[in-house]
């Protein structure tokens, strides 16, 4: 459904310590950031036009079309996050941050992003994991995080853009691995190498449309290769899988 274009307001959010200034067409944008509101001056700012709309409509469209699945319908100022979204992920990379795509959920202080195809049941297994530890886990984010990468570190930050569930928290934890979900009949994990994980990686990373951008991307995915552990879990959405999951990333220990 198609909206009215109306003035909102300019505020300030801040994501992955970064203030960010934006410059929305409809208010929505700002409740949909309620959580990640700031009183600072902005490092950077975005502002969203029509055409950036219509982009985001088109875009939109043909995913559904390569997915076989009928496109939703969806209002303008719904669409207005994803290119608010696009422009933010386009100016973090200067800030050594990565747009991922993937659940994060800490526990006991420590990030462990999953990550697959579409489908696959990323929120399904942190669900899991919530269920199983309980007050130890805190969701950070349930769709798209924010990593930055460090000389010695990856960090993951919750954002707004947490899915259908709206699943995240203001907060930022030290990334101590990454999983590649996949299903399986039986739950089983195994430490997989960076250069195997590498084409996920790539996958799943927001990718720029300039190559100077681009470049930047793919220095940060080098980083996160050496800074974090790799695993493939094959997985049945048994309530043990978050079980066999976590011990397996930590040697055992529970």
């Amino acid at each position: 459904m198609k909206q009215n274009c109306r003035l909102a307001k300019p505020f300030c959010i801040r994501l992955a310590d970064t203030a960010i200034r934006i410059d929305p067409m409809f208010d929505y944008i700002r409740e949909y950031c309620r959580d990640y509101l700031a009183d600072e001056p902005a490092v950077f700012a975005v502002r969203v036009e029509p055409g950036d709309i219509a982009f985001e409509r088109e875009r939109s469209a043909k995913e559904a079309e390569r997915e076989g699945r009928a496109d939703g319908i969806y209002s303008d100022a719904y669409l207005e996050t994803l290119a608010v979204y696009r422009k933010i992920a386009e100016q973090m990379l200067a800030y050594d941050t990565l747009l991922f795509h993937g659940s994060v959920i800490a526990v006991d202080g420590a990030g462990y992003l999953f990550t697959a195809k579409s489908g696959t049941g990323k929120s399904t297994h942190t669900r899991l994991w919530r269920e199983r530890f309980g007050d130890r886990a805190v969701m950070v984010n349930d769709d798209k995080p924010l990593l930055k990468v460090t000389e010695d570190s990856v960090i993951a930050y919750g954002t707004p853009w947490d899915g259908k569930h709206r699943l995240s928290t203001n907060c930022s934890v030290p990334l101590k691995a990454v999983c590649i979900l996949t299903r399986s009949e039986e739950n089983r994990i195994e430490e997989i190498s960076p250069g195997e994980a590498y084409q996920m990686l790539l996958q799943q990373t927001y990718r720029p449309r300039d190559g100077a951008s681009m470049l930047q991307t793919l220095k940060l995915i080098d980083g996160m290769m050496r800074n974090t552990g790799f695993y493939r879990l094959g997985c049945n959405m048994d309530p043990d899988a978050a079980r066999v999951a976590f011990e397996g990333m930590n040697r055992g220990l529970t």
